[in-house]
């Protein structure tokens, strides 16, 4: 154990997000929530359209009006596993009313103790750690008794601006990356239009291009519909499209709140890939997310693919916990395991 003095806190669990959104009390609002992936109007609809198949468990710890949740849902029997898919940057626990560290750590406690009793194993990804997430949780489940390892499932690009121009962003960029973006945009060959507010010509625009795109099937387009219908009632939707002749070539769909963009899909038609029109549309849209929305940082999600270094200055970790109960019976053959594979980590 720690050592640490928690304080007294009470625990309980919700399988349905209508109780959920009662008990929370605009705790996972908008206004109560900075980050999208924060916000029950994202876990809802995640679910309701895209995870229905994996029945839901939150769990919650409460301290006054301090509250914390943990959005999880059911993998296999006995295996629980953090309510996201690939549509999420991250994933971490849920606070609101949060008055001292203190509290959060109580609180984190009590979630710890609370999942033992719904469940004997948990997978929770892609948790961030810059602000002390993944560290955190590891940290309490431990000190709870879990057998927790952590290790690192994925990378984040991202840029800070520091309150640089888009000029002297630009000026940052690759030589390459540049002299493509000059020479393409003297052919005024491809028209840019960035739209914030939805409009169903739009984004049947955005459909043709990602089915004509590199991109595989789309996961949940209903769910990515009805998400820019949503941003654009709150002002924060950027969809940039490209043409060429008057055909949609290009599209990309991002959001700006709160100081930060996140670029949530890209994709070009590979017929006209000579034309560049997937770069000229980025280079728009970072213009105008930089000089219009005055953002301080652009997010490029999660994946390693080597294009986003051209655009971004940084890169920071996504980690995945794998937490085991060890009084289960059934844990006792992934311990195992997991204490083989950590001791061939430090004998490496």
């Amino acid at each position: 154990m720690s050592g640490v003095t928690y304080l007294p806190v009470k625990g309980e669990y919700h399988d349905n997000f209508l109780t959920v959104q009662a008990a929370a009390r605009g705790g996972m609002d908008r206004e109560r929530q900075a980050c999208l992936f924060d916000r029950l109007a994202w876990i809802g609809p995640l679910h309701r359209i895209a995870l229905h198949d994996k029945p839901p468990l939150l769990l919650r710890a409460q301290i006054g009006d301090a509250d914390a949740w943990l959005p999880l849902m059911r993998q296999a029997s006995g295996h629980h596993v953090a309510l996201a898919n690939w549509y999420n940057f991250t994933w971490r626990p849920i606070y609101s009313s949060i008055h001292s560290e203190e509290q959060r750590q109580s609180l984190l406690r009590q979630l710890a103790d609370t999942a033992r009793q719904r469940t004997r194993r948990l997978t929770l990804a892609p948790v961030p750690d810059e602000d002390g997430s993944a560290s955190k949780i590891a940290a309490a489940f431990k000190d709870a008794g879990w057998v927790v390892d952590v290790t690192a499932c994925d990378e984040n690009h991202y840029l800070r601006l520091h309150g640089r121009t888009f000029a002297q962003y630009w000026d940052s960029r690759p030589g390459q990356l540049k002299n493509t973006v000059k020479r393409k945009a003297k052919k005024n060959t491809v028209s840019i239009r960035i739209e914030t507010e939805f409009s169903e010509t739009g984004w049947q625009d955005y459909e043709k291009v990602y089915v004509r795109s590199w991109k595989p099937q789309e996961g949940s387009p209903e769910f990515l519909k009805q998400l820019a219908q949503h941003e654009s009632g709150s002002g924060t939707l950027r969809l940039g499209l490209a043409y060429i002749d008057g055909q949609p070539v290009a599209a990309q769909f991002w959001t700006v709140e709160n100081g930060i963009a996140l670029i949530h899909k890209l994709a070009h038609d590979e017929r006209h890939l000579d034309a560049s029109p997937g770069t000229l549309l980025s280079a728009a849209l970072f213009r105008h997310v930089i000089e219009r929305d005055k953002v301080d940082e652009i997010d490029f999600g999660t994946g390693s693919d080597a294009y986003k270094q051209d655009w971004m200055d940084a890169v920071r970790p996504r980690y995945r916990l794998d937490m085991y109960w060890p009084r289960s019976l059934a844990n006792w053959p992934l311990i195992a395991r997991l204490h083989l594979r950590q001791m061939r980590r430090n004998a490496a």
